[in-house]
C-alpha cells in the first residue's frame, strides 16, 4: 500500500489520504467502539430479559456466520435462526444466563457468558463461554462461541 503512494506521488495528497481512509474504514473498522458498545449492551439486555430471538432479529446480519468452537460455521441468517429456534425448543429448564465481562475493539466485541440450563439432548449444562463478534453495518456478521465440552 505504501509503495502505491510513491507511484501515485503526483495525486493531490488529500485525495490519496481520503482514498486510504475510506479503504481502511471499509475493511477494518465498520463500526466505532461506542457504536458497538451501545448495540452490544442492548443485545445483551434483550438476551438477559428472555428475548434472545428478538435480539437475533435486531442485531444479526443477513449473511451472518455463527461457529461453535472449531466446527464448520452455519452461514446465513435463516439457517442460524432455525438453529437458534431449535436450541430454545430443546431447553427443558433454564436457570441462568449472566454476563461476566465484555471487551470492545474496532469492529469486534467479546462477551464472557455463564450459562446454566438443561437441554433435552445434552443434559445439564453449566459452563462459561466466550462469544467473539465481528460487526458490519451495525450488525454481527460473524460470531464464534468458545467453550469447553
Amino acid at each position: 500500500m505504501l509503495m502505491s503512494l510513491f507511484i501515485l506521488g503526483d495525486w493531490p495528497r488529500n485525495l490519496v489520504a481520503e482514498t486510504l481512509h475510506k479503504k481502511i474504514n471499509q475493511t477494518l473498522f465498520t463500526m466505532t467502539r461506542i457504536q458497538i458498545e451501545k448495540a452490544l449492551t442492548d443485545l445483551n439486555d434483550l438476551v438477559l430479559s428472555g428475548k434472545a430471538l428478538e435480539a437475533f432479529e435486531k442485531y444479526y446480519h443477513e449473511e451472518v456466520s455463527m461457529q461453535e468452537n472449531n466446527l464448520p460455521p452455519t452461514v446465513s441468517k435463516t439457517a442460524n435462526r432455525n438453529r437458534e429456534v431449535k436450541f430454545f425448543q430443546d431447553v427443558t429448564e433454564f436457570r441462568q444466563a449472566k454476563v461476566k465481562g465484555i471487551a470492545i475493539g474496532d469492529g469486534i466485541s467479546y462477551v464472557t457468558w455463564h450459562y446454566d440450563y438443561t437441554h433435552k439432548a445434552w443434559g445439564v449444562r453449566n459452563y462459561t463461554q466466550v462469544s467473539i463478534q465481528q460487526w458490519k453495518d451495525g450488525k454481527i456478521i460473524h460470531e464464534q462461541f468458545i467453550y469447553s465440552n
